[in-house]
């Protein structure tokens, strides 16, 4: 992990590998933000001026290196588009820090040192710089050879290993805090990625569940384990079910972070695939080379559970880890099965490739024995998401208006781009099966909004519940952005996390 320093020392005395600065996008080019006044100086004010004369406009994403003048320490300055000059009085959007801390990160990978001298109007900007740099440095290079391998030619670059925020005190409580904060929830979202990059072959349900294990026992909360003995003993037909094509055998886990002062009661349910095959129903080729990311939700569930006991809110918070692998093989649950639910409820198979609704739907109805204030499962679940909203937005579905709109204005407020997604009635008759109580499969238009009604069947009566699909922020095919790496996101993170918080001071909305 990247390491953080607060530091109120002057950029032009500070000893570093590079100086990152800030620059938005004006009317007439580019506008050094504030926060780099000292730089600006040792350019004789003429910064502005070197950065329009390379082409550049404060744009967001923008990356400009200068080498830097005799007035500073550092050999190169790094400017970092911004995007639009905000209005008088008004200060940057904090998504808008987040995204040029990450983007300045990952283009400072292989260094050893960074000092970031952006707009710090407050500790919410500290929180936002912070968070956005220690995520733009995330790489995974764990089956790349480690740092011999970074030393050769060719090999791949160690994250920026120090960043130092220009303008932040470290003396100040609320400064303090919200880089402490910050360091604890983009450590979660990292490990989150990494169990998500982590190639199915180490990442089974078992390999999953002892990673929660030993986590666990390290910040002493409470772990359980339901291996496939217990599984079957118990009734959990549809983890059992999907499971039983794989060699790898299901798992449930529970883990609970509990705090004496806690007066609401939190349950997050993930859904676990280590790896998606589609079972009977196969994947057409080309789409399970990324399948190991069918385990987004439950690396979600786990990371936020993890950060809400380092945070020490005063919540109960409890997450469930709904694990299988979905193989083809003789021992396979066959499209026509019917799968008796721990519910109770039977599900006719029509698709053995809808699974993820299988598991959670186990997953759901055993939190709800809990009766927890509120159920919020996360989960990769369907491809019609993606088609509704695109690869970087997540939809929210839930049996309660409020509740949905308050996880979409979270979502919003940690960067977390989402949308409110109804569960229209119509579409249930869909799934009535002439075998079961339901199927697993109904109308095919508006599937990712059919699959939210199948989960709520498997909610307890009078329980406030939401669905996340984070089908497709989830995993990034494409070239990074911002914070957002190649891979494994950590999606639904950040949202889980703010939720406990709003939860824990009453401020849910």
């Amino acid at each position: 992990m990247t390491a953080l320093t607060l530091s109120t020392a002057g950029a032009a005395t500070l000893r570093a590998d590079a100086l990152v600065v800030g620059v938005a996008k004006g009317a007439k080019g580019p506008v050094v933000a504030h926060g780099a006044e000292a730089v600006d100086t040792a350019f004789d004010g003429k910064l502005a001026a070197v950065l329009d004369a390379l082409g550049a406009s404060g744009a967001e994403g923008e990356v400009t290196k200068v080498h830097a003048p005799a007035g500073l320490k550092v050999p190169v300055v790094l400017a970092v588009g911004l995007g639009p000059l905000p209005e008088k009085d008004e200060s940057y959007d904090e998504e808008a820090l987040r995204r040029a801390a990450g983007v300045a990160a990952r283009a400072l990978s292989g260094a050893k040192k960074a000092a970031f001298a952006l707009p710090l109007e407050d500790a919410s900007a500290v929180t936002a710089v912070a968070e956005g740099a220690l995520l733009g440095a995330y790489a995974f290079t764990a089956y790349q050879g480690g740092e011999k391998k970074a030393k050769e030619n060719g090999g791949p670059k160690l994250p920026l290993a120090e960043v130092t925020l220009l303008g932040a005190k470290p003396r100040d409580k609320e400064h303090k805090a919200a880089a402490e904060r910050a360091k604890i929830v983009a450590a979660e979202v990292n490990i989150a990625r990494d169990l998500i990059n982590t190639p199915p072959n180490d990442l089974t349900p078992e390999a999953f569940a002892a990673v929660a294990q030993t986590t666990a026992k390290e910040l002493g909360v409470k772990v359980q384990v339901l291996d496939e003995k217990a599984l079957v003993k118990g009734g959990y037909g549809g983890l059992m079910g999907v499971g039983k094509g794989s060699e790898n055998p299901p798992r449930l886990v529970k883990i609970a972070y509990t705090h004496p002062d806690a007066e609401k009661h939190l349950a997050f349910v993930g859904k676990g695939i280590t790896y998606d095959s589609g079972g009977i129903s196969l994947k057409p080729a080309g789409h399970n080379e990324t399948m190991k990311c069918d385990m987004s939700g439950a690396a979600a569930v786990f990371s936020a559970v993890v950060a809400v006991a380092k945070l020490g809110l005063p919540v109960n918070v409890t997450g469930w880890l709904a694990l299988a692998e979905n193989m083809p093989s003789g021992s396979a649950t066959r499209p026509g099965d019917v799968l008796r639910m721990y519910s109770g409820k039977t599900v006719e198979v029509l698709n053995t490739d809808a699974e993820g609704r299988l598991v959670l739907a186990d997953a759901l109805t055993r939190a709800s024995e809990e009766n927890p204030d509120a159920i919020v499962d996360v989960a990769t679940l369907t491809g019609a998401m993606v088609l509704a909203l695109g690869n970087r937005t997540f939809g929210i579905m839930a049996n309660d208006d409020a509740f949905r709109t308050s996880i979409h204005e979270i979502a919003e407020e940690v960067g977390e781009a989402s949308w409110p997604m109804p569960l229209p009635a119509d579409l249930r008759k869909g799934m009535d099966s002439p075998t079961a109580d339901i199927a697993n499969m109904g109308e095919r238009m508006g599937g990712g909004l059919v699959a939210g009604l199948f989960l709520q069947e498997f909610v307890g009566e009078g329980i406030t519940w939401a669905h996340l699909d984070i089908a497709g922020p989830a995993f990034h095919e494409g070239a990074p952005y911002g914070y957002t790496p190649k891979g494994g996101t950590g999606s639904a993170v950040r949202t889980l996390v703010r939720l406990a918080e709003r939860t824990a001071t009453g401020d849910l909305g």
